[in-house]
């Protein structure tokens, strides 16, 4: 139990369903789908979808998603890869050829093609109750009439600003500033495009007019994107991969997300003893740090487009995890691991739904960077996102750029399992940080026995790009214990990362929902 002396927030008890998300207009809306006869599904739709307009810097219908689903009832769990190729036309050898090494994250060449809508709309059909219809009009609703800027979300738009280039500019910003907060943000374009999904499905998006807004304004920054590109995305039901973690299961989405990643992470801090580390202290930072490393070198090496991943059974292997533990220094910091692409972000949106019937969704929506590629169609005002710049232009590689494939995605939504049964949907979003506050947030349940709410609310640190960011929650003590392990410690410009989790007690029959402090958002029940 916390300490109600101590600034805080309670986790959220209920019995029917609850919903944890970034924004409360989101979780409000999630929770009224349930309370109108929808299903998690439904719910976590209509959520993640209001989520691009009240959080338009983290997400929107130009992005991809992935989806974790345990349906009600039942224990299995089912991934859905709602994620975008790229267009047909792209080619490594011609953008090496025209001097790149990286693919610029404001380039049209970072586009790939959105892939959430489909997904949507798979979701809808396969396991929805209530329609589209249904599911999409409160999003049509805070579209037209405007949703007043929270102030994490200002705070994100401010630093953002300068990425919206062109039209996204007019759509994007008022009066060539970004919002502060309590102004009004409206979307009427994107209410648009709703109107036509609710009405003709995934055509409404990936055919006619919508589509060809969103072609004819790539060709004129000079993209390659087709009209067959766009008509011929289509998510994929695929398999989880899961690691043990003392008895836990950590469910992860397979590749091109880096879900394994988090596995390999989570494996190698097993070899350690972190119940004899205190949990803030500079011993289990630094261990973790370390850990992060490794993993985040061996994702860097191996992970791509799922027809393209030949080595992840390596990578989940708790040999691998063992050889790579061997290799930490409790007394030095290494070097840090080589950077892949353009992918170090810190932009998503996340949701988690569980409802009566205690089927799960764990869901996870992203445009890439802050306002993705900062490029936006001309009619519609869609947000593109920049998911090409996590390919490698590095020849030969798995996650080389190509035409029709996948990028190696950051994005990746979780679940826990014990002795067979889903007990907590989470995510834990921060771009790049995502399998590193995964294994942080697993380990700091199972090792430390903390509750959800108090394991999202604990300071984070994260190893990226060769320095060590750590949250003024930790003392100086600490980040001087971390500097003298020669790390080069500094605190982020922003909070690390943001998360949501529902633990299900099926033994009282009661949901519990955390929600992160770092985000606007709340958790919701009834």
């Amino acid at each position: 139990m916390r300490d109600f002396q101590v600034p805080g927030r309670s986790a959220v008890y209920a019995q029917n369903g609850i919903c944890a998300t970034s924004h409360p207009l989101a979780a409000k809306t999630a929770i009224r789908i349930l309370e109108d006869g929808g299903n998690a599904v439904d719910a976590a739709i209509a959520g993640a979808v209001l989520l691009g307009i009240c959080e338009p810097q983290m997400t929107g219908i130009g992005g991809d998603c992935f989806v974790l689903l345990s349906p009600g009832g039942r224990d299995d769990i089912i991934a859905l890869n709602g994620s975008g190729r790229a267009p047909a036309g792209m080619s490594a050898d011609a953008l090496r050829a025209s001097g790149l090494s990286t693919i610029p994250l404001g380039d049209v060449n970072s586009v790939t093609i959105p892939g959430a809508i489909d997904a949507f709309c798979r979701l809808s059909d396969d396991w929805g109750q209530i329609g589209l219809e249904r599911i999409l009009a409160p999003a049509i609703h805070y579209a037209e009439t405007g949703v007043p800027v929270a102030p994490r979300v200002a705070f994100d738009w401010r630093i953002a600003r300068d990425r919206l280039q062109g039209w996204a500019r007019d759509l994007y910003l008022l009066n060539g500033q970004a919002p502060e907060p309590g102004q009004i943000f409206r979307a009427p374009g994107q209410a648009e495009v709703l109107r036509q999904i609710a009405q003709q499905g995934r055509a409404g998006f990936y055919a006619g007019a919508v589509a060809q807004d969103m072609v004819d304004s790539l060709r004129a920054l000079g993209g390659t994107h087709s009209l067959d590109d766009f008509a011929n995305t289509a998510c994929d039901y695929t398999d989880p991969i899961s690691g043990n973690y003392k008895g836990v299961d950590l469910v992860e989405h397979p590749p091109n997300g880096q879900g394994a990643t988090a596995i390999l992470m989570a494996n190698i801090l097993a070899c350690f003893d972190l119940p004899g580390m205190d949990p803030l202290g500079t011993e289990r930072a630094h261990i973790e740090a370390e850990a992060a490393k490794l993993a985040y070198d061996t994702r860097n090496r191996l992970l791509a487009d799922a027809d393209y991943t030949t080595r992840l059974a390596h990578m989940l292997s708790p040999d691998t995890a063992t050889k790579l533990a061997g290799l930490i220094d409790p007394n030095r910091a290494m070097a840090a691991a080589a950077p892949l692409s353009e992918a170090v972000h810190r932009d998503t949106i996340y949701i988690t739904v569980v409802d009566r019937d205690r089927m799960a969704v764990s869901l996870i929506y992203s445009i890439f960077h802050s306002f993705g590629s900062g490029l936006a169609s001309e009619k519609y005002g869609i947000n593109f996102q920049n998911r090409g710049a996590g390919f490698t232009l590095e020849q030969g590689h798995p996650n080389e750029a190509g035409g029709g494939k996948r990028p190696m995605h950051t994005i990746i939504p979780g679940m826990l399992k014990r002795d067979g049964r889903v007990t907590m949907p989470f995510g834990v979003m921060g771009g790049a940080y995502q399998p590193n506050g995964h294994a942080r947030f697993l380990t700091n349940l199972v090792d430390y026995d903390m509750d959800a709410q108090t394991a999202i609310d604990a300071p984070r640190c994260f190893a990226d790009a060769g320095v060590l960011n750590v949250e003024r929650g930790y003392g100086d003590a600490v980040r001087a214990g971390l500097s003298d392990l020669g790390h080069k410690v500094a605190t982020p410009e922003t909070a690390i990362g943001g998360a949501q989790a529902i633990a299900i007690d099926h033994d009282a029959g009661v949901l519990i929902g955390a929600s992160d402090p770092r985000k606007d958002g709340c958790a919701l029940g009834y």
